[in-house]
């Protein structure tokens, strides 16, 4: 298979949505019926997102092989079919740790190693991996253009047009056309100013994508294809949307696909876009409302939470409704404050995370949604929880904690797992509190298997799943006997039965934690069976209210 690469760069300033856009050409090739992959290159010196602040770098988005990842490969995984993993997210820390590595070892043979070519060569040779993975690779770099830690990577794909030749590589630019009120008039000069940049790198844009809050007129594409040296059809309007999933269609009728497989001289059947059409209807005319209430700590930036937020809103079009999210920081709002907000909504969710902070207020919510019958949903850290406070409230273990929180705690029912079977090498894993964070976590797909009868088998109506993994601390089974008689039920373990992966509350409309994040594999086109179960339960809430 003869791979083509499209490099998709930024310029003018960040949070332009070049993730959101390298998605949505996948997505438009794949109805074209090619095959398409995905690669993000971070220039960030952390070795990958793992233990970064969720503050500063949004979610953690991990695959089935266990890779922790930028955010934007979950937008890949969401718009197409493209399965990724360790080979499709690089950054400076990992590229610079394997040249360091080899330097080390001799294998440079004693050679002087800089960033050009070492570097620079480490950087294509990721990126060459791709090739025969699918028809197409697009490979976004991050960052924005003109930043000092972009540039290797900037002039890697430079080298590449030269080594793969021109028919088989494209670069498309994300850049930014600002509308000043007052004047009333779109300014093209930042557009001009970032390709200038790239050109000065030796990088010609082939496609300008325009992130703009307006239509652009013929003569705005006209003026920014004169002073940019691209043709005029191959300027893009990339208009603001109400809803991300619509930004496939708006680049079809800006005739996008049909100028990406006319530039890599490419035949296609004509793009079949039936599906997201019915998507964008359902989303725009949902027949019912419910608002869900989403506990945690990072609330106050959204994109923390992105994989959930997307998740719920797919539920939702699976029972054609809109969802809306009343995220309640479990750090701030307690007691009387927390019940009043909770009353509001129609179901509760409580998200993963790590540390202590805002867990009382998460606890507080739990057990509301327990005591008041409402649909509620735990999620990682929130099946933890949930197990904590059903031990506290309806077993009589007052003192039952998380040795997360509490080392010493008499009653650990949640607790670190010295050892685990890992079903995916078939090795016994070990770990304690001494070693690295990252070498204590279970990443990635395990197998689980359904309880016939439980809400979740009726949810995914299979015997088995396989789900993703982010998180450090397992139930202890000791508890298992105490908190079963006590009516919380396990209906999802692993294979062996060592590890508890769901639980339930039998006697409640729907209480349903799993240890996993469902959220990674939901998509708009093939939403998560326990998000579709979770917001339909919510729905028969309110309705029956």
């Amino acid at each position: 298979m003869n791979t083509k690469f499209i490099f998709i760069t930024g310029g003018v300033l960040s949070s332009l949505g070049k993730g959101l856009a390298a998605a949505a050409i996948g997505a438009l090739l794949e109805a074209r019926g090619l095959k398409v992959t995905f690669q993000k290159l971070d220039p960030y010196i952390n070795v990958d997102p793992g233990t970064m602040n969720p503050f500063q770098h949004g979610e953690v988005y991990v695959t089935d092989d266990g890779a922790e990842t930028d955010l934007d490969l979950g937008h890949y995984e969401r718009y197409t079919r493209a399965k990724l993993g360790q080979r499709h997210n690089f950054t400076s820390g990992r590229i610079y740790h394997s040249v360091i590595s080899k330097e080390r070892k001799g294998q440079y043979l004693g050679g002087t190693v800089q960033v050009i070519p070492h570097i620079t060569d480490e950087i294509k040779s990721s990126i060459l991996q791709l090739a025969g993975e699918a028809d197409i690779a697009i490979v976004e770099i991050g960052g924005t253009v003109g930043d000092i830690e972009g540039l290797p990577f900037l002039e890697a794909i430079r080298q590449l047009r030269g080594n793969l030749g021109k028919e088989n590589t494209l670069y498309v630019h994300v850049t930014y056309v600002p509308y000043i009120q007052t004047a009333g008039e779109l300014k093209t000069k930042p557009t001009q100013h970032s390709v200038k940049e790239l050109r000065a790198i030796g990088i010609h844009p082939d496609i300008l994508l325009c992130r703009t809050p307006i239509d652009l007129s013929p003569n705005i594409k006209s003026k920014i294809a004169l002073f940019c040296d691209v043709k005029e059809d191959r300027v893009i309007t990339a208009r603001d949307v109400k809803c991300i999933y619509e930004v496939p269609l708006r680049f079809h009728n800006e005739g996008l696909d049909e100028r990406v497989v006319e530039t890599l001289n490419m035949w296609t059947r004509a793009p079949v876009l039936t599906r997201w059409e019915d998507l964008i209807a359902k989303i725009r005319e949902p027949q019912h409302t419910v608002q869900i209430a989403m506990v945690g700590k990072y609330v106050n930036l959204t994109e923390s939470y992105k994989s959930l937020n997307e998740a719920l809103s797919h539920g939702g079009v699976a029972n054609h409704s809109a969802v809306e999210i009343d995220f309640i920081n479990s750090e701030k709002l307690r007691g009387e404050e927390l019940e009043a907000r909770l009353a509001e909504n129609d179901g509760i969710l409580v998200p993963g995370g790590f540390g202590s902070r805002g867990i009382p207020g998460k606890l507080e919510a739990i057990a509301y949604a327990r005591r008041n019958k409402v649909p509620f949903f735990g999620i990682c850290l929130g099946m933890q929880l949930a197990v904590v406070e059903f031990a506290r409230s309806a077993v009589g273990l007052p003192l039952a904690d998380s040795t997360e929180f509490a080392p010493t705690t008499p009653d650990p029912v949640i607790y670190l797992m010295k050892e685990w079977h890992d079903y995916r090498t078939g090795n016994v894993q070990v770990r304690d509190e001494t070693t690295d964070l990252g070498g204590t976590m279970r990443l990635g797909a395990y197998p689980c298997r359904l309880a016939a009868g439980s809400k979740s088998f009726a949810a995914y109506r299979t015997e088995e799943i396989f789900e993703r993994h982010r998180h450090r601390y397992e139930f202890n089974l000791a508890y298992r006997d105490r908190l079963e008689g006590a009516g919380l039920m396990f209906t999802g373990l692993s294979p062996d039965g060592q590890l508890v992966e769901i639980v339930e509350i039998s006697e409640h409309p729907w209480f349903v934690a799993c240890q996993f994040h469902p959220e990674f594999k939901s998509r708009p086109l093939d939403p998560h069976p326990l998000f579709v179960a979770f917001v339909q339960a919510a729905l028969a809430l309110k309705l029956g209210r």
